[in-house]
């Protein structure tokens, strides 16, 4: 009895292993049909709820902030909100803003600020601005960088420039005085081929507002905010024939005529005044 028992246990054993191996085989079949044949969704919104966070639209992969894939609306260095293509919209504009004006960087003051966690910087700019043809202008401005400093300190010398008067466009017309606080400066009107002889802030006023002969002296302080404003202080005296005539109500001829010149040398001379 016991060998009989013996022999079924023996013929039943291969009989179960192919029966699994079969179940296994029926479970990889239908395993790879599924895969093979996804479910068609009854609705647009259930096909859209059935598609990964990775597709779009149309099943193409979205592109990410520096993804390739897509219409690469996230980003790089050309894709999304075209920042590269608006910097240099907004380069051009600065260059053609800058064109015709000569901007001169005068003086940079750096203060300190002792805080808590150490010191913190700021900066001071002082920027002279012309045309070089009679219009000049300063201004200052203040921020914790150096180039955003300079940047206000020219666009309020922008705002603020002021129109004098040369005679035959490169010098000035008379002599003059001017003073700002313990600065005090002397401009004098030179002949051709003097030259700007001025040192300092006086120098950038000068070569900014296009005058090419001219003598001054400072006496006094050497802070560069109190010569400027007192340069400034002397142009604005500065005045033309043509403005005295009209202020006078005569003629520019009357008014050289004056000066022990004849009448026809005074009617050149009159003629001869740009401004």
């Amino acid at each position: 009895m016991m060998a009989d028992d013996k022999k079924t246990e023996d013929n039943a054993a291969p009989e179960a292993e192919a029966k699994t191996e079969e179940v296994k085989a029926e479970a990889q079949t239908e395993h790879a049909v599924t895969k093979e044949e996804p479910a068609v969704a009854d609705t647009p919104s259930e096909a859209a709820d059935n598609q990964s966070p990775a597709q779009g639209a149309e099943g193409q992969p979205r592109g990410g902030r520096g993804g390739r894939g897509g219409d690469n609306r996230g980003g790089g260095r050309d894709g999304g909100r075209g920042r590269g293509r608006g910097r240099d919209d907004r380069r051009g504009k600065r260059e053609e803003e800058d064109d015709g004006i000569i901007e001169k960087l005068v003086h940079i003051n750096r203060v300190s600020k002792t805080v808590k966690g150490g010191k913190r910087f700021g900066f001071a700019a002082l920027v002279v601005v012309g045309d070089g043809q009679g219009r000049v202008g300063f201004g200052h401005g203040k921020a914790r960088e150096v180039p955003e400093a300079i940047s206000k300190a020219s666009a309020a010398a922008r705002k603020h420039m002021i129109r004098v008067a040369l005679k035959e466009g490169r010098t000035l017309h008379h002599d003059g005085k001017g003073r700002f606080g313990a600065g005090k400066v002397t401009v004098r009107s030179a002949p051709p081929g003097t030259g700007i002889i001025a040192g300092g802030p006086m120098r950038a006023v000068f070569e900014s507002l296009g005058v090419a002969d001219v003598v001054t002296k400072s006496v006094g302080t050497s802070n560069p905010y109190n010569m400027i404003r007192a340069t400034f202080d002397a142009l604005l005296d500065q005045s033309s024939p043509k403005a005295v005539a009209q202020r006078r109500g005569k003629k520019v001829a009357d008014l050289l005529a004056r000066g022990g010149a004849s009448a026809a040398e005074a009617e050149a001379d009159a003629a001869a005044v740009v401004e």
